[in-house]
């Protein structure tokens, strides 16, 4: 290990030994004053959504079901709108054992697991029912499982839908060519980048948080989102148009430290499984019928939203897979999957 590693690893230990102890004393406190396991387990759930989103609303949901259905000795703090720091930090930290969670997409954990981030190439499936397919199948859970051994990263559930992924513009867009010299924004995973690009326009690695000032600065000339992330973002403040390619079924996951679950009774790590996948699909399903009304909202407030023929866009994304090992004979796996 090189200086820069050691120096990494010293850190992490000491963040996690400070951890414990703030824990440690958090957890004596509350015993001296109430004299029950009030607060044993503590988890951190870090998401860039906003509290407006069907999905955020959906983490508090599963907030208050895990802390019922334990007696409030597994508590859920939720951390909203990135204030938890960035997804890749955050997927750092529950690697060593933090008590953290995040809500993030295949196209990161490709960094760990290749072949999960199949889940966030372009046009892969057409539907919410088709992703969750997927996600339920054994191909995803032996992908799951290496995670958990590999990488100490627990998946407690895959069944965040968040919505197709459209373009946001400044500029009417009809066909990939119009893309050119545009400066987009994309999730800073690679098989995003490679998609973006692929579509003809520049893409950009930013955070979330950073799009709205980026736009209105200039920084970025584009983004891409699905409506709820675009809507909660305020997006309409700073874009003209909307230009509806689905281009990404963007599905999302719940992951922690798989050391953090085992620490805990085994009961209460079947609970959170449970009611994680519960509140995956209520949230996703009000997704599917808050479309609509977020695309309304998004048209009164002087968005144009133009419907195009998708298949310039798919047929100019198809090279994206040759870009990742062994993804065309992925895709034809999942096809099976879903009998196509």
């Amino acid at each position: 290990m090189n200086v820069k590693g050691k120096v990494f690893s010293v850190l992490l230990i000491l963040s996690m030994l400070l951890l414990s102890a703030c824990k440690g004393d958090q957890v004596a406190g509350d015993g001296a004053e109430s004299g029950d396991k009030k607060g044993e387990y503590t988890l951190k759930i870090a998401t860039a959504l906003t509290e407006s989103d069907p999905i955020y609303q959906g983490l508090v949901a599963l907030k208050e079901s895990v802390e019922e259905k334990t007696n409030g000795e597994v508590v859920f703090e939720i951390f909203g709108g990135g204030s938890l720091g960035e997804d890749s930090d955050i997927i750092e930290q529950a690697k060593v054992g933090a008590n953290v969670a995040v809500l993030t997409d295949a196209g990161r954990l490709a960094e760990m697991v290749h072949e999960i981030g199949i889940l966030s190439a372009p046009y892969l499936v057409d539907s919410y029912e088709e992703a969750n397919k997927v996600v339920q199948s054994d191909l995803f859970k032996g992908w799951e499982q290496r995670l958990a051994d590999e990488q100490d990263l627990q998946v407690l559930s895959f069944n965040w839908y968040q919505g197709d992924r459209h373009l946001l513009t400044n500029k009417k867009i009809e066909k990939p060519e119009d893309l050119k010299g545009i400066q987009m924004r994309t999730a800073g995973s690679p098989i995003s980048l490679e998609t973006v690009s692929a579509m003809g326009a520049s893409p950009v690695g930013l955070a979330w948080a950073e799009v709205y000032p980026g736009l209105q600065q200039g920084v970025i000339d584009a983004a891409e989102a699905h409506h709820s992330a675009t809507f909660g973002a305020n997006l309409q403040e700073v874009i003209g148009y909307i230009t509806k390619t689905s281009h990404f079924q963007l599905l999302t996951g719940l992951v922690t430290s798989a050391d953090w679950m085992e620490s805990l009774p085994k009961e209460y790590q079947e609970i959170i499984y449970e009611e994680s996948i519960k509140a995956a699909e209520v949230a996703s399903n009000n997704i599917l019928k808050m479309s609509a009304d977020f695309e309304q909202k998004l048209i009164d407030a002087g968005v144009e939203v133009n419907e195009v023929d998708i298949e310039p866009f798919k047929k100019a994304t198809d090279k994206v897979y040759d870009k990742f090992d062994g993804y065309q004979d992925l895709r034809k796996e999942v096809n099976k999957i879903l009998g196509k």
